[in-house]
């Protein structure tokens, strides 16, 4: 044991403890002797990954155990890894205060840096605030920068947020449903590898078909405000200028000075 437990790098009080968890297969036995083989240091070696990783001992035991039924572990990772994979490529963007105030001014109120904060654009601290997207704070600065206030272009964030989860949960929904379709959830041998197979091939879907919308989208409601633009007023016909009045119809056609007919 105390080999095995040099070797992985671990205390021997916590090979002992992997053992009474059952999460190491027994030793080979001759008379009083246990015989560690590279099958445990290998085992030792994937827990230890799968605790970086953020797994439990209990979800640890249950993947050994499916590991033991068969089933490839390598492949439950590779779908944990395609599922856990961050979507999103966001960089980061670091501001002291001063950088803070010299980039929205006046406008960096406490009601907006609560807005903020509460949509989880910025975290603060002591010496300034991050940005969680270079992106985003792009888009603000230039949304201010054509004379819409920092309040409003953080409401309208909320609104997109709000939108854009329900997105999110309608895809989800789609691969639950038509693509994971498992009985009870549970993963034959084989299956894991083709889910994680599908859903990278999957992944950069949702992003296309979101742009796509917008953008029509976008073309749609630009056209609707330029037909709102160019319509006529009150007062006014199709083809005449905004100022020159609509001619009277009793007049159309009359000559100067003559009575209309009837008058």
């Amino acid at each position: 044991m105390e080999e095995l437990a040099e070797a992985a790098g671990i205390t021997v009080r916590t090979l002992r403890f992997y053992r009474e968890r059952r999460l190491l297969p027994a030793p080979r036995r001759e008379g009083r002797v246990a015989w560690y083989s590279e099958e445990h240091l290998a085992r030792l070696k994937v827990i230890a990954a799968l605790l970086d990783r953020g797994h439990t001992l209990g979800g640890i035991a249950e993947l050994l155990g499916a590991w033991e039924e068969g089933r490839d572990v390598a492949e439950l990772l590779g779908l944990e890894a395609a599922i856990t994979t961050r979507w999103s490529d966001e960089t980061p963007v670091r501001l002291t205060w001063d950088e803070a105030a010299e980039t929205f001014g006046e406008q960096l109120t406490d009601e907006a840096l609560a807005a903020a904060v509460g949509l989880g654009y910025v975290a603060l601290d002591e010496e300034g605030a991050t940005h969680v997207s270079r992106r985003l704070l792009d888009a603000t600065t230039t949304l201010m920068g054509e004379g819409v206030p920092l309040t409003a272009v953080l409401d309208a964030g909320r609104h997109v947020r709000e939108h854009v989860d329900a997105m999110a949960e309608r895809f989800v929904e789609l691969f639950r449903t038509h693509v994971l379709n498992l009985d009870e959830a549970k993963l034959l041998p084989g299956e894991a590898a083709r889910l994680a197979e599908a859903l990278e091939r999957l992944r950069p879907v949702a992003g296309e078909v979101v742009q796509a919308e917008l953008a029509m989208a976008m073309d749609r409601r630009i056209r609707a405000e330029i037909d709102t633009l160019l319509r006529p007023g009150p007062g006014t016909a199709p083809g005449l200028d905004p100022g020159q009045a609509v001619p009277d119809p009793g007049q159309v056609g009359s000559d100067p000075g003559q009575e209309p007919a009837g008058g």
